[in-house]
């Protein structure tokens, strides 16, 4: 049987220690991304920013998807966007434990994916823990709202503006807050 590589781990939800003998790859995948990158922050055409995205990520990006740039990513090819996405200005995707992103989600400003994090014990704080993150349908993330690894907002739910998001999120709700807890029901 094969050895499992790097970002396959990492999707599986392995903790990468920086003792990996793989661990380099990382590195060397987010200044590949980096290169793509500054092409598509740095174009206004957005037929163009879709193709770069598409080749980002690996998969096409719908037609029907917008992304307002600047867009920032470190790796790219774990994250998965539906149609009739909306994307704002300066987003931050960290997508080494994979990002979801269904049809008619709403993402604005400043909103940070973070699927990866890090232990709390000091000792192993450099090793990496990644975390699914996967957004559902008409879902609507507001401005400067983080989601933490392994999190899921659920369908047609609402994350409020400035909400850090560390656990899963009901269809059908509003949240808020650091941590983001429940406001009311959709």
């Amino acid at each position: 049987m094969q050895a499992k590589d790097i970002f396959e781990r990492l999707r599986n939800g392995e903790t990468i220690s920086p003792r990996d003998h793989e661990a380099y790859k990382m590195r060397e995948a987010s200044f590949a991304t980096k290169k793509l990158l500054v092409q598509m922050n740095s174009s206004s055409d957005p037929a163009e920013i879709r193709d770069l995205l598409s080749r980002i990520t690996g998969s096409e990006i719908d037609n029907s998807t917008a992304v307002f740039t600047p867009l920032y990513i470190n790796y790219g090819k774990n994250i998965r966007i539906g149609k009739n996405v909306f994307i704002n200005f300066d987003c931050v995707f960290l997508d080494l434990g994979g990002i979801t992103i269904e049809d008619n989600v709403l993402i604005a400003p400043k909103v940070s994916l973070l699927s990866e994090g890090h232990p709390i014990a000091p000792e192993d704080r450099q090793s990496l823990v990644p975390g699914h993150i996967h957004i559902k349908r008409n879902a609507w993330i507001g401005a400067n709202a983080t989601i933490l690894p392994g999190v899921t907002v659920g369908e047609n739910a609402v994350v409020a503006a400035g909400a850090v998001v560390s656990k899963d999120v009901p269809d059908n709700t509003v949240v808020g807050g650091i941590p983001a807890k429940i406001i009311k029901t959709v």
